[in-house]
C-alpha cells in the first residue's frame, strides 16, 4: 500500500461518516472538546536569505498582535497594509510579502506560523506552509479528541509526518528512489522533531519598540558595501545600533521611560556606495584591471577606490549628491508615516561618511547665507560677525601710525592681505612692521574659514546640495577628517568657526583605530591634552585600565620617594666636616630644606596626577561644538591591550555594537531634551 492509500486510509478511519449512532457519539465529541483540545496559537514569521539559506524569524509581538488582527479583521483583510518593525518595513497581508520602506531591500515572504520542523543541519525550527500547517491542526484535533494515535500524513514535498503521540511527532524527509525498493518511512533517513505552537520552539521572540519617536538619526557609512568584520550591509549594522540603543534606554533611562517622558531615538541608514558604482565606472575600471590576484584587486575596486572616487570632482559630486538627496527623501518619507513627530533631528557618519557629512555641513547655508555653497568652500569667520576694518587690524597689530600710508596707496585690508614684503618695503613700511603684518595675515591663512583656497581642489567644483533640516548634532564614527583637512592644507581650525546649521560636533573613536584623527589639536594646536575618555556603560573605568593607572602612579611615588632619598644622601656626602662651618651649614639647610620639600612636593604634583590637573583646567576648544570638548576615545577591552595591531581593522569597526558610543549618543541627543541619564557615568 502506498504512503498516500495508508494516508487516505487512516483519515477514513479517524474520520467516519455520519450515521444514526454517530450522532450522539460526536456530541459526547463535542462535550469533552473543550477540555482536551484548545486551538493551537499563531504567530508570524518573515524569510530572510542569508548566505544563500532560508531563515525564518520571528516578528516581535505587538507585530505579530497587529497582523493577527488584521488577518482576522474581515472580507478586506487582504487589502491591509501592515506597518511592523517601528515603521521601517511594511507587510502587504494579501502578498504576504514584506517591504523595506526607507531603503531598497528585497522583498521577504511572510507566513502566519502555527507547526514548526527541525531543519537539516542546525537547531532552528521551520515553520510549515499555512495550508498545510491548518491540514496538520485538523488532524491533531481528531487525534485530541478521539485519543488515536499514530496519525500519518504526507506533505505536498512528499515529506512523511507521524503523530505518535501530543509530546512525540516526527517529520522523514522523502529519499529517492524509496518507492521503487519499497522503504517505509522509518527508513528514510533521521527523524526530525515536529512542533506545535511557537511557544514549544526555541526562539527568541522581543517586544516590541514604543511607538513614540524622540528624535530621528541618519546613518552614513564608509568605504565600501560591508561595514564589519562579517560583510555585513549598513542597514545590518544600523539595525544593531538600533537595538543597542532601545536596550540602554531601559537600563539607564528607566524613569523617564517609566514616567513616559521618551519613547526612542530612530536610526536610519544612508547609502551611497550602491548609487556610485552603478553609474558604470566598475565596468570601466574592470577593463584596465590586471588579472592577477584577482580577488584582492576586486576588494580594492570595491572598497579603497572610493577615497579616490570622493577626491574626484565628477564622483564627489555623485556621492555628495547621493547622500544629501538621500537624507532629503528619507526625511520627508519619514514624516509622511509620522505627521506627529516633533523631534529633532541629528546625522552620524562612520569614516569617509564622517567626511562626506563634514563637508556638507560645512557648507550649507543658514538663514544669513553664511556659507557659499555654490563655491564650495570656507567663507571667512569675519563673515559670519562685525568685520573688522583695516583700521581695527593694524590697532590690535599697534601699526596704527600706517594707516595713512595704506590709505594714500589706496590698500585696503583684502590688498593688504595679497601684499608680499617686497611690496610693503616700496611703500616705506620698517622690518618689524613689514614681519608683523606678514605673520598676521599669515596665520589667518591656516585658519578654517580663512583660506578660501584651503579646500581641496576637488571641492571647488562641487555644488554642494542643501538639507531640508537643521542637524542638532553631527556624531563621527572612526573619522578622518582631521587627516583630511590637514591634506587639503588646512593647519588650522578657527575657534571661532562653528557649522552654520549644526549645534554639536562630536569625534569618536577607538583608541586602536587606524583611519581615526583628533580634531581638537587643530582648533589649539599650541596646548596639548588628552581627549575625553568616554565612560563605559556600566558606569566605572575598565579593570585593566584602573590598574594600568595604579601602576602608574605607584612607579611614580617610588620616583619620587628614591630623588628624595638620593638628594638626603647627597647632602650628608658633600657637608662640610668642619666644626667652625657646621653652624652656619645646619643654618643653610634650614633654611634649603623647605624650598627642597616644595620642590619635591611640586614634582610630585606635576608627575603623580597630570590628568587630574589638566582636567581641572578649562579646555577652550571652540565653537564647532558650542564650546564643549570635541574628541572622544572609547575604553579598549582588555584582551586588545595586548596587541595593538592585531585589533586595528576590528577598532576601525567596532561602533555598531559598542554600547559605550551608543550611550554617548543617546546621553547627548536627550541632553538636547533636558533628559538626562538616570545615573551620570564616572
Amino acid at each position: 500500500m502506498s504512503s498516500v492509500e495508508s494516508h487516505q486510509e487512516q483519515l477514513s478511519q479517524s474520520d467516519p461518516s455520519p450515521s444514526s449512532n454517530s450522532s450522539s457519539s460526536f456530541e459526547l465529541i463535542d462535550m469533552d472538546v473543550g477540555s482536551l483540545y484548545e486551538p493551537v496559537s499563531s504567530h508570524w514569521f518573515y524569510c530572510k536569505i542569508i548566505d544563500s539559506k532560508e531563515l525564518w524569524i520571528p516578528f516581535n509581538s505587538d507585530d505579530s498582535q497587529q497582523l493577527e488582527e488584521a488577518h482576522g479583521s474581515g472580507k478586506d483583510c487582504n487589502e491591509r497594509v501592515v506597518p511592523t518593525d517601528g515603521g521601517r518595513y511594511d507587510v502587504h497581508l494579501g502578498e504576504r510579502m514584506r517591504y523595506a520602506v526607507y531603503w531598497d531591500e528585497p522583498p521577504s515572504e511572510v507566513r502566519r506560523c502555527t507547526w514548526f520542523y527541525k531543519g537539516d543541519k542546525d537547531n532552528k525550527y521551520v515553520p510549515y506552509s499555512e495550508s498545510f500547517s491548518q491540514v496538520l491542526e485538523e488532524t491533531y484535533m481528531v487525534a485530541v479528541t478521539l485519543d488515536e494515535w499514530k496519525k500519518k500524513l504526507e506533505s505536498p514535498n512528499r515529506e512523511i509526518i507521524i503523530l505518535h503521540n501530543p509530546k512525540l511527532m516526527v517529520h522523514y524527509q522523502p529519499v529517492a528512489g524509496a518507492d521503487e525498493w519499497g522503504s517505509t518511512s522509518t527508513e528514510q533517513g533521521r527523524p526530525r522533531s515536529v512542533k506545535r505552537g511557537v511557544e514549544n520552539i526555541p526562539v527568541d521572540i522581543h517586544c516590541g519598540e514604543p511607538l513614540q519617536i524622540d528624535h530621528l538619526v541618519f546613518v552614513v557609512h564608509g568605504i565600501g558595501p560591508a561595514c564589519d568584520l562579517r560583510f555585513r550591509s549598513i542597514v545590518q549594522c544600523v539595525n544593531d545600533f538600533r537595538s543597542v540603543s532601545l536596550n540602554l534606554l531601559q537600563t539607564h533611562f528607566k524613569k523617564a521611560q517609566e514616567n513616559q517622558q521618551i519613547g526612542r531615538v530612530e536610526f536610519l541608514p544612508v547609502n551611497w556606495h550602491s548609487p556610485l558604482h552603478s553609474t558604470g565606472v566598475d565596468i570601466d575600471l574592470q577593463r584596465i584591471t590586471l588579472p592577477s590576484i584577482n580577488r584582492l584587486r576586486h576588494f580594492t575596486n570595491d572598497t579603497i577606490l572610493d577615497v579616490f572616487f570622493y577626491n574626484s570632482p565628477t564622483y564627489c559630486q555623485t556621492i555628495v549628491d547621493t547622500v544629501a538627496s538621500e537624507m532629503n527623501r528619507i526625511y520627508t518619507l519619514f514624516l509622511q508615516r509620522n505627521p506627529d513627530f516633533k523631534g529633532g533631528v541629528s546625522i552620524a557618519g562612520h569614516s569617509l561618511g564622517s567626511l562626506i557629512l563634514f563637508d556638507i555641513l560645512t557648507n550649507q547655508k543658514d538663514s544669513f547665507g553664511d556659507i557659499d555653497s555654490e563655491k564650495g568652500s570656507f567663507r571667512t569667520v569675519e563673515d559670519q560677525g562685525d568685520v573688522p576694518t583695516l583700521e581695527e587690524e593694524l590697532k590690535k597689530l599697534q601699526l596704527s601710525e600706517f594707516l595713512t600710508v595704506f590709505e594714500k596707496e589706496k590698500v585696503d585690508k583684502e590688498a593688504l592681505a595679497l601684499c608680499t614684503e617686497k611690496d610693503l618695503q616700496e611703500m616705506g613700511i620698517p622690518l618689524g612692521p613689514r614681519k608683523k603684518i606678514l605673520n598676521h595675515f599669515r596665520t589667518r591663512k591656516n585658519s578654517m574659514g580663512v583660506n578660501r583656497s584651503a579646500t581641496s581642489a576637488s571641492e571647488v567644483s562641487v555644488k554642494y546640495p542643501r538639507l531640508n533640516y537643521k542637524p542638532e548634532i553631527f556624531f563621527a564614527f572612526g573619522s578622518p577628517i582631521g587627516m583630511f583637512l590637514t591634506v587639503r592644507g588646512l593647519r588650522r581650525i578657527d575657534p571661532n568657526y562653528k557649522f552654520p546649521t549644526c549645534k554639536g560636533f562630536f569625534n569618536i573613536y577607538h583608541p586602536f583605530d587606524p583611519v581615526a584623527y583628533r580634531i581638537e589639536p587643530m582648533v589649539v594646536p599650541e596646548v596639548e591634552f588628552e581627549p575625553m575618555l568616554i565612560p563605559h556603560h556600566k558606569g566605572r573605568k575598565r579593570m585593566h585600565l584602573e590598574l594600568r593607572e595604579g601602576f602608574t602612579r605607584m612607579s611614580m611615588d617610588l620616583k619620587n620617594n628614591l630623588l628624595g632619598s638620593l638628594r638626603m644622601a647627597w647632602k650628608s656626602f658633600t657637608r662640610a666636616p668642619y666644626p667652625a662651618l657646621q653652624a652656619s651649614e645646619t643654618a643653610e639647610e634650614t633654611e634649603a630644606e623647605p624650598e627642597s620639600s616644595s620642590e619635591k612636593s611640586s614634582e610630585v604634583n606635576t608627575e603623580e596626577t597630570p590628568a587630574e590637573v589638566k582636567e581641572e583646567l578649562p579646555i577652550n576648544v571652540g565653537m564647532l561644538n558650542g564650546g564643549q570638548r570635541i574628541d572622544y576615545v572609547l575604553q579598549e577591552k582588555p584582551i586588545e591591550s595586548f596587541n595593538e595591531y592585531l585589533f586595528a581593522l576590528q577598532s576601525h569597526l567596532c561602533y555598531w555594537e559598542s554600547e559605550d558610543t551608543v550611550l554617548l549618543v543617546l546621553k547627548e541627543i536627550y541632553q538636547t531634551q533636558g533628559i538626562s541619564l538616570d545615573q551620570p557615568l564616572q
